[in-house]
């Protein structure tokens, strides 16, 4: 099966199951706080569900630039089917857990072996996908990534109709049983077996270290300004996963029970709208233009710029849905084409440790600007907070349109 060809287009739909269960399995947590707390007391203070949460971001962005490391040194299949049967484990075993301690640590253990997945499941999918299909082969496997998050938040749904305990217990089966079929059907790229094999014979390769990728990924400069690029638009990213309802809710007057679903949905479906769009125009793109991806991620950002500033200060139904439409398109076309993009500026070699790297400054982001707009909210600024972040956008557009002048679409 994996000399066919439309093999590479399995690949990439084994793992958007795999990225499915990645953030729905991280994401239902969040979503049963209630149920939980009748059985795990310490659940019902805020602050306790708040380090509970905290855990996995700061264990998944620490192990971020590992977990990319560990993907160029080792057979990428074997990495995405041992890290999903470990969380899907984990998952399991949360249904068991009787103490706030137990959901501590399975929390944290989760946080190591999710942060295994996406460097080695991206760098895979490049590899099997190559200019004509690689933006778009990345961005419906980023699908996958938004319907996990959106299932994930039905995790209080299936709690309320079972029970927490049950709705731990099948997730996790779920994900289990997936791992062994992986094992079957998911395969390596022959060509990157066979450039894996080739590297070993040079004596560089065989005396360089574990860490020896990390410094060839940092003495790159064209890598710190993808970083820059990717870890900008990151802080608008996860303020509109962590605060868009709330945003919502405040700009439009409405209770959280409407504005949760109507920011989820509204994001969700444009972003997975940005996302195809923004693979089919890059790939076509680049087949003209080598800077093809660079324009196209141009475009994504360029677009959120407006709809930052439409979330911040506008106050009526149409702008703040019309905005967060934009938004979702603009961050899809985005995402849709940051590992393309590095695949142009970085080796096939250490694009893992490249992409771990960038993980993890993207969720530490994420956790900064978190914690800040909590501040700017309490004040009454989370608008204005959100508009401001349109001003860090518009430097790393300016940076990347700048600098990023690729000469290959394939770095080998």
């Amino acid at each position: 099966m994996k000399n066919s060809k439309m093999y590479p287009w399995i690949v990439v739909a084994l793992l958007w199951v795999v990225a499915l269960l990645n953030y729905m399995d991280r994401q239902m947590l969040s979503t049963m706080q209630q149920a939980m707390q009748v059985d795990i007391v310490e659940l019902g203070k805020a602050e306790a569900f708040g380090a509970l949460m905290a855990i996995f971001l700061w264990i998944y962005g620490f192990m971020s630039p590992v977990a990319g490391i560990i993907a160029d040194k080792m057979s990428r299949k074997w990495l995405i089917v041992g890290s999903l049967f470990v969380w899907s484990t984990v998952t399991f075993l949360m249904g068991y857990a009787n103490t706030f301690n137990e959901l501590y640590w399975l929390r944290a253990l989760m946080g190591v072996s999710e942060a295994l997945y996406i460097p080695a499941a991206l760098s895979l999918i490049a590899d099997w996908h190559q200019d004509k299909s690689r933006s778009l082969a990345i961005g419906i496997h980023m699908t996958g990534l938004y319907m996990g998050q959106a299932i994930g938040g039905f995790g209080a749904t299936v709690a309320a109709v079972f029970s927490w305990h049950a709705t731990f217990h099948w997730f996790g089966i779920i994900g289990v049983v997936y791992s062994f079929i992986l094992m079957f059907l998911l395969h390596e790229n022959p060509v990157h077996i066979k450039v894996e094999k080739l590297s070993l014979t040079t004596p560089k390769e065989k005396k360089g270290s574990l860490f020896s990728g990390l410094s060839l990924v940092l003495s790159n400069w064209a890598f710190w300004v993808i970083l820059f690029y990717f870890a900008a638009p990151s802080l608008p990213g996860w303020a509109t996963k962590n605060w868009l309802p709330t945003l919502f809710s405040e700009s439009l007057g409405i209770p959280m029970s409407e504005a949760g679903p109507i920011s989820t949905i509204t994001i969700a479906f444009s972003s997975f709208i940005g996302v195809i769009l923004g693979g089919i125009l890059s790939d076509r793109w680049v087949q003209k233009n080598i800077r093809g991806r660079v324009y196209t991620g141009a475009i994504g950002l360029g677009l959120t710029i407006p709809s930052l500033l439409l979330l911040g200060f506008g106050h009526s139904f149409i702008s703040i849905v019309g905005a967060g439409l934009l938004f979702g398109i603009g961050y899809g076309m985005f995402d849709a084409n940051n590992m393309p993009i590095l695949c142009q500026f970085v080796s096939a070699k250490h694009r893992g440790t490249a992409y771990g790297i960038m993980n993890m400054t993207g969720v530490f982001a994420g956790a900064a600007v978190t914690q800040l707009l909590g501040k700017w909210s309490d004040g009454g600024g989370l608008g204005e907070g959100f508009a401001l972040l349109s001003i860090i956008v518009l430097v790393a557009l300016g940076v990347q349109l700048y600098f990023l002048r690729p000469k290959t679409d394939n770095m080998m």
